[in-house]
């Protein structure tokens, strides 16, 4: 991201923290922030049906928590938890999305941004899904 859509951005953000066990937010939620991890770590969640839900990845610290928000209709796919003591930038969406509805070059960088995001966040769901549930494991996929 070049450093001026970076300060505009870092301009909304205000720090926040999340003690250890707690929920950032749960899957099917209104989705209407996301963070950037500054410090700790923070699982992401699928409920599974009967079954405990499948933690799907860890994220750390400079990671983007949170993508639904600037996906309509703005509600959360995964769940999210904080598996140590968690100090973040917030996000208000709303906010965001304003921002880059005036700002089209801000807006094309972060959506290809979090294009990549979503792309790596299904990849490890298939391959943990598969790990978890599938009758030889998930192997590895080229």
């Amino acid at each position: 991201m070049t450093g001026e859509h970076r300060e505009q951005l870092m301009s909304l953000a205000r720090e926040v923290s999340f003690a250890t066990g707690e929920r950032v937010f749960d899957e099917g939620g209104r989705a209407d922030h996301f963070w950037i991890i500054h410090t700790g770590t923070v699982t992401l969640d699928l409920r599974v049906p009967g079954r405990r839900a499948a933690v799907i990845e860890t994220l750390g610290p400079a990671r983007l928590l949170g993508w639904s928000w600037l996906v309509p209709p703005h509600r959360w796919h995964l769940g999210a938890e904080a598996s140590s003591p968690v100090r973040a930038y917030e996000f208000d969406a709303a906010t965001v999305r304003e921002l880059c509805a005036r700002d089209p070059a801000l807006d094309h960088e972060l959506c290809t941004y979090v294009a990549g995001v979503i792309a790596r966040r299904l990849r490890a769901a298939r391959v943990r899904l598969l790990d978890l549930y599938a009758p030889y494991g998930a192997g590895e996929v080229p």
